[in-house]
């Protein structure tokens, strides 16, 4: 109990408090500026940009994902090749969120009209589809979609074995009584399945809104924040490496902290509820 005790003060308990006394400090942690970091932060344009961004995250990536998921465990669930198509949606969280953005890079490669075409995307709008080649990582209009894209294209796989799991859980004979009734397949879905998972649902909904909170590795590879595609954490990283100001990143650190810690008690009390059920 001591030794847990410990563990927890040196790398949680007192980093936590350490970060949040020098939120309150200014570029060289020596002078006091009070609230003037997390003023900052919800006034200044780039900031103000990342929050924006994060939100666009945060409502693309956690509503595709989690419907893709459903989706495909829900498709698969009755067919004879499901360990291996989940498999082959599972594949990309087998290697590294940097490898995937390199990937993607490579996937999105620029060239202008005339040229030949070296990344996928473009060769298939160009050569296939006879459209003009598009700057995914440049044009400010899609670049944040790309990238969000790229996050879908990662996180997929995960939903789709945890909502999996939760169906399978589902009493094949609830299900066999529908049919026998005469309820149609699409009927099941949105009156037993949907109902019966929303648990299940819940849990991998909050924690893709834990991953895209702190959401860094793809922006940073990909743009570094750079053209409107800045995030949040990729904001902290710049203040804290690149501007050396320790206050402001620190703040921001703060900030994502109290943002995910309600999500994180939601999901305990949920997690709780349902031992008292069982």
């Amino acid at each position: 109990m001591g030794s847990a005790l410990l563990f927890l003060t040196v790398y949680l308990i007192y980093p936590i408090l350490n970060t949040a006394y020098l939120s309150f400090l200014g570029r060289s942690s020596k002078e006091f500026t009070g609230l003037g970091n997390y003023w900052y932060v919800f006034t200044n344009a780039d900031m103000l940009g990342a929050l924006k961004n994060n939100l666009l995250w945060l409502v693309l990536f956690t509503s595709i994902t989690v419907s893709l998921g459903v989706a495909i465990a829900v498709l698969t669930d009755r067919v004879r090749y499901e360990a291996a198509a989940k498999a082959l949606i599972f594949l990309p969280m087998a290697i590294s969120f940097v490898a995937a953005s390199v990937i993607w890079r490579f996937m999105f490669e620029f060239r202008p009209a005339g040229m030949d075409q070296i990344g996928l995307m473009n060769a298939l709008l160009s050569n296939l589809l006879g459209f003009k080649p598009v700057a995914w990582l440049v044009n400010t209009r899609v670049n944040n979609f790309a990238l969000i894209g790229v996050g879908i294209w990662v996180w997929t796989g995960f939903c789709t074995v945890i909502l999996s799991a939760g169906l399978k859980g589902i009493p094949v004979e609830i299900l066999e009584a529908a049919r026998i009734d005469g309820a149609s397949e699409w009927r099941i879905f949105w009156r037993i399945i949907l109902p019966m998972m929303r648990t299940t649902i819940l849990v991998v909904a909050t924690t893709m809104v834990i991953i895209v909170l702190k959401v860094f590795d793809i922006v940073y590879v990909m743009t570094n924040g750079n053209l409107g595609t800045e995030v949040i954490a990729n904001r902290m990283y710049k203040e804290m490496f690149n501007y050396h100001h320790f206050g402001r990143a620190s703040a921001i650190a703060i900030i994502l902290l109290l943002a995910v810690i309600p999500v994180i008690v939601f999901n305990m009390r949920r997690f709780r509820a349902q031992e008292a059920v069982q």
